[in-house]
């Protein structure tokens, strides 16, 4: 028998840093939401990151898709800080780190792209 009005926890937590995890896991909000517009299952999402529970990532869609406006916000939030960070990387790199850059994406690009 399923009860009047039957509730579901989402397993979401905000660390100390005030990104959104999964459960107990480390595995961030935005990753599932990304994997989830690339048209991942919530398997595959699984598979990809196995300390994820199957019914945690349903449970967490489904809180996305009667929050979608509250979650995509919070998602670009967190890829324009990634943004941020790679770019002030970028900036701090010495030339020679450059240079070795330009030389592994040659060899990358020489090797097929792998």
């Amino acid at each position: 028998m399923i009860p009047d009005s039957p509730t579901l926890k989402v397993p979401l937590r905000t660390d100390e840093h005030g990104a959104i995890r999964i459960g107990n896991t480390r595995v961030l909000l935005e990753l599932v939401i990304h994997a989830y517009y690339m048209g991942e299952t919530p398997e595959s999402i699984v598979d990809s990151y196995p300390t994820l529970a199957t019914a945690d990532v349903y449970a967490v869609i489904g809180y996305y898709l009667t929050h979608r406006a509250e979650i995509d916000a919070y998602v670009r939030q967190r890829d324009a800080q990634v943004e941020q960070i790679l770019s002030d990387m970028e900036a701090n790199l010495t030339p020679e780190d450059r240079a070795f850059r330009t030389r592994l994406r040659a060899y990358k690009e020489q090797q097929g792209g792998k």
